[in-house]
């Protein structure tokens, strides 16, 4: 069968993120207007030249002269190299996707080097999804699960919706859930703290945890929940954690909404493979597999990339290239290098 079809919102990330935790105060290359590194800027402090060579790097990016070339960093560890690669992707635009890795990674009894360099290519790929959708967005003001008796007897209880309040610039809006859609809520982590008993019963029953305050919107159609940020009322707290601060939603809160997504092709890649056990692609087209449990042949991924060409024809997304950091590259061998340099060779 062809693939024909992709279930964008039920996508899952395969961002790797342990590696770049440690630099997550790094908003930038610190460059002013005329290319020079300001000595303390965006995160960095030091390291002037090393960071207005990469500033050259990202002109020849946005130029689109540098399609599948390499910049080579050499330093001590802790001099900045993550930071400088992670440094320019953020120059390059917010979402654009910034991918990790080291040498050795490649080398595994299971998968050939090749294929976790592709995985790995796909995952610094990214597409940038626009859809007019119907959605309630707001700021959370209110969150009240309503419980009743456990029908099946016993002491305990049972929630039966929760009522969610949204508020905007214009207006508020009261939304009651039904403990079916639990499903899609648990796909986005909207705060990360409970504050309080109900909360903490929500979180058991509902499997996601939500604070007075955060900014979400809620599809009306398939119940699809998307934490935007934190609103910025609350930008004063002290938070251990880097928040997205956003303002607060204008117009109503039910309302048109174009609604942009950011995805990886290796996470379309991960979303339409099909498990090993010879079911058809289509049986695969609304879950997510579990990445043990798939196999990402060839094949798919050229069928992945007709969709993609497509979605950009029509105008529905965009390609947004991202920054491959391989980390101790001398660990890479001569079959790998040989793979980079034909991929390098067929992107110019």
């Amino acid at each position: 069968g062809r693939l024909v079809k992709m279930k964008i919102e039920e996508v899952k990330s395969t961002t790797k993120t342990e590696r770049i935790a440690s630099h997550s105060h790094v908003k930038g290359l610190g460059l002013n207007e005329s290319g020079a590194a300001d000595p303390v800027a965006a995160g960095f402090i030091g390291q002037e030249k090393a960071r207005e060579a990469a500033g050259i790097a990202v002109d020849l990016i946005r130029s689109k002269k540098m399609a599948g070339r390499a910049v080579l960093f050499a330093g001590a560890p802790g001099t900045g190299k993550t930071a400088i690669a992670l440094g320019m992707a953020k120059e390059l635009g917010p979402k654009v996707p910034f991918v990790p890795m080291v040498g050795s990674e490649v080398y595994s009894s299971e998968v050939k080097k090749v294929e976790i360099l592709m995985d790995n290519f796909r995952r610094a790929i990214g597409l940038r999804i626009k859809e007019n959708k119907e959605v309630y967005e707001g700021e959370v003001i209110e969150l009240t699960p309503e419980e009743t008796e456990n029908p099946l007897g016993g002491y305990g209880k049972t929630v039966s919706h929760v009522i969610i309040g949204l508020k905007t610039t214009k207006g508020t809006k009261q939304l009651k859930l039904d403990p079916s859609i639990y499903e899609s809520l648990q796909k986005e982590k909207v705060s990360k703290f409970i504050l309080s008993f109900s909360l903490f019963i929500f979180h058991l029953r509902f499997g996601i945890q939500v604070v007075v305050g955060d900014v979400i919107y809620i599809e009306a159609n398939s119940g699809a929940v998307k934490r935007v940020g934190r609103s910025d009322a609350y930008a004063t707290e002290f938070d251990l954690e880097a928040e997205d601060y956003v303002p607060m939603p204008k117009g109503d809160v039910h309302k048109k909404k174009e609604v942009v997504q950011d995805v990886s092709l290796h996470d379309l890649d991960v979303a339409n493979a099909r498990p090993q056990g010879g079911q058809d692609i289509f049986s695969m087209m609304n879950q997510i597999a579990k990445p043990k449990k798939t196999e990402i042949t060839e094949k798919l991924r050229m069928e992945i990339n007709k969709v993609v060409s497509k979605y950009i024809d029509q105008g529905v997304a965009e390609l947004v290239p991202g920054v491959l950091f391989v980390d101790e590259v001398h660990m890479l061998d001569l079959e790998c290098f040989t793979y980079l340099n034909r991929k390098h060779a067929t992107s110019r």
